[in-house]
């Protein structure tokens, strides 16, 4: 892959970027940290675990679960696929399934 210019990426404590304009090895990263009254609200987080299923593939599987679950969930954060497995029939593979720990705040009610 041949890319010039800045990436960014924002995370839950911070944002950075890298410059990849520069040589190879010589790529520079910076990073700016959140406050840390932005990162620790008062919040509780609620983690389900889910399976979604597809006849193509393990990723869109983790993608039905999560989309599926959007639609009655608010508030989604964190999905992690935690196991990945196949149906298999008669000697094939008929359906991918993940398992996706899937995490959503709760309101706070004020």
């Amino acid at each position: 892959m041949d890319f010039t210019g800045e990436i960014s990426t924002g995370w839950p404590f911070g944002t950075g970027s890298v410059d990849t304009s520069r040589d190879p090895g010589q790529h520079v990263w910076t990073y700016e940290p959140k406050q840390k009254e932005d990162i620790m609200s008062d919040s509780v987080y609620k983690i389900v675990d889910l399976v979604g299923t597809s006849e193509s593939s393990w990723e869109d599987a983790a993608r039905n679960a999560v989309e599926t679950a959007s639609k009655s969930l608010k508030d989604l954060r964190i999905a992690e696929a935690t196991k990945l497995d196949m149906k298999i029939e008669n000697g094939k593979v008929v359906s991918y399934r993940a398992r996706v720990k899937l995490s959503f705040k709760y309101e706070s009610g004020k």
